[in-house]
């Protein structure tokens, strides 16, 4: 219960009783909290102006959502449903306090016009702080030798590449040159592992053939796509001698393929997301058009997949767990329904949205014994930000850190309902499942979130916030 005071005071906040729990430690103490930041980790801390009696509560690190889009520039009349506002509200109504969203280069354009526009859609909106990745689709001699050393040296020190999708695709060589630039200045490349040139060859296939409904979205992207890209980028990273980080793996396929370059010593680290524990392929073939809502790349696999996807958490092949967030609604012009009518599959805008469900489904994880609660805050909040240069500002609960705290109660458990949720996107492709949520959230100090009711904060609280070079270890 929170509790005010009238007294002169040390701090700001003080959450007592707080069973803290980090990526490797747990203990409990008091918790004072001045200027945003967390002071003190002590026992019987002075009396506060705002206090939280945690008593049986899970005290965590907030979440760091290495992976989402939030009002993206988009091709083809395609529009994201939530913008920085919807979106990082509905990120810190399930235990997210940082985002990551992308500066997104258009071929031919700027990356530095790319990262201006991004600011622009930013500023004023955000509730909870955030950085930026970029993603590179037109590595040009300008882009390679001026913009992406110079937006490396001002905090943009993440980047992401794609070998799918005509507008975003790399070749072979302009992966390396990506690549040779993060090793020169230290940073980290992000890349979407799948052949291009396959998925286009099945994609024509079941065209011809009149396969045109979204489950066959997932024919046109079976796992030996996403395994053969993921052991190319591989190579490509060896051959360079930089880390890499493959992003939204899907399944066994592609993780045996990170499991043995890890275990031959190569820092290639690995991404997943909900979509690859909760819903398979299945998932795409619903009644009439509903297989849309899920369809995203790679598309969900099988219940075997979900399994290992399970296995590689909890065996650390994954050093990240992100939402990949992309909130096209299924009842809009603009989204699933592109210009108002059912698309073939090719067509449908990919992603599934998940900024606000990802923790609480992987928290679930917890509940079922999958993962323990210090693998749960190293996946989700701990190794995004030493990874995309935000910790130790981020990630931890020190002295010094940013106060971004979430506090669980592992006993509590609802059912994910889409009118209970806070983005802007008309559906949730985990609608029904029941798991654990946070009872309070706090952001840099302030109780955002309370007894699990979102106190409505102003847009434009939320900081951008440069990043340092990447923590690799």
């Amino acid at each position: 219960m929170q509790r005010a005071s009238s007294n002169s005071n040390t701090f700001d906040l003080v959450i007592r009783h707080a069973d803290v729990v980090t990526a490797s430690e747990r203990f409990t103490c008091d918790i004072g909290v001045r200027g945003h930041r967390i002071v003190s980790l002590g026992e019987d801390l002075p009396e506060a102006a705002v206090e939280i009696d945690a008593e049986g509560l899970l005290t965590l690190p907030g979440g760091v959502d290495g992976h989402c889009h939030l009002d993206q520039p988009m091709p083809d009349g395609m529009r994201m449903a939530d913008d920085f506002f919807t979106g990082t509200r509905s990120a810190v109504c399930g235990g997210t306090t940082t985002v990551i969203p992308f500066a997104a280069q258009i071929k031919g354009q700027s990356l530095v016009a790319a990262v201006e526009d991004y600011h622009r859609r930013a500023t004023g909106r955000a509730v909870v702080d955030y950085s930026f990745h970029l993603i590179v689709t037109d590595p040009s001699p300008t882009v390679l030798n001026e913009e992406l050393p110079r937006l490396i040296g001002q905090g943009y020190t993440s980047f992401k590449v794609y070998m799918t999708y005509d507008d975003l695709k790399l070749n072979d060589r302009q992966m390396l040159d990506v690549l040779d630039v993060a090793k020169r200045h230290g940073a980290l490349v992000m890349v979407h592992a799948e052949n291009a040139e396959c998925v286009a060859w099945l994609t024509d296939r079941l065209v011809e053939q009149s396969l045109s409904a979204p489950r066959y979205h997932a024919a046109a992207r079976p796992p030996v796509v996403e395994r053969e890209a993921t052991h190319r980028a591989i190579a490509l990273s060896e051959l360079v001698g930089v880390p890499i980080l493959i992003v939204h793996v899907s399944g066994r396929e592609a993780i045996e393929q990170i499991r043995w370059a890890q275990g031959r010593g190569l820092n290639i680290l690995a991404e997943t997301c909900p979509q690859y524990l909760y819903l398979t392929a299945d998932d795409l073939s619903g009644e009439g058009y509903d297989g849309a809502k899920c369809v995203c790349s790679p598309p969900p696999r099988d219940k075997a997949d979900q399994q290992a996807v399970w296995q590689g958490l909890a065996g650390g092949v994954f050093s990240v767990f992100s939402s990949d967030h992309a909130p096209f609604s299924y009842h809009d012009d603009h989204g699933k329904k592109l210009g108002g009518v059912e698309q073939p599959f090719q067509k449908i805008p990919n992603g599934v949205p998940g900024i606000e469900t990802r923790m609480p489904l992987l928290f679930n994880g917890v509940h079922e014994g999958h993962l323990s609660l210090h693998q749960f805050v190293a996946l989700t909040s701990y190794k995004p930000a030493r990874l995309y240069g935000l910790y130790p500002r981020k990630g931890t609960m020190s002295v010094g850190a940013d106060a971004d705290i979430v506090m669980w109660d592992p006993s509590l458990r609802k059912r994910i309902e889409n009118a209970n949720l806070h983005h802007a996107v008309d559906y949730t492709p985990y609608e029904g499942i029941e798991v654990s949520w946070p009872v309070h959230c706090i952001s840099r100090g302030e109780v955002l979130v309370k007894h699990g009711r979102y106190l409505n904060p102003p847009p434009g609280r939320g900081q951008f916030l440069s990043a340092c070079r990447p923590l690799l270890d």
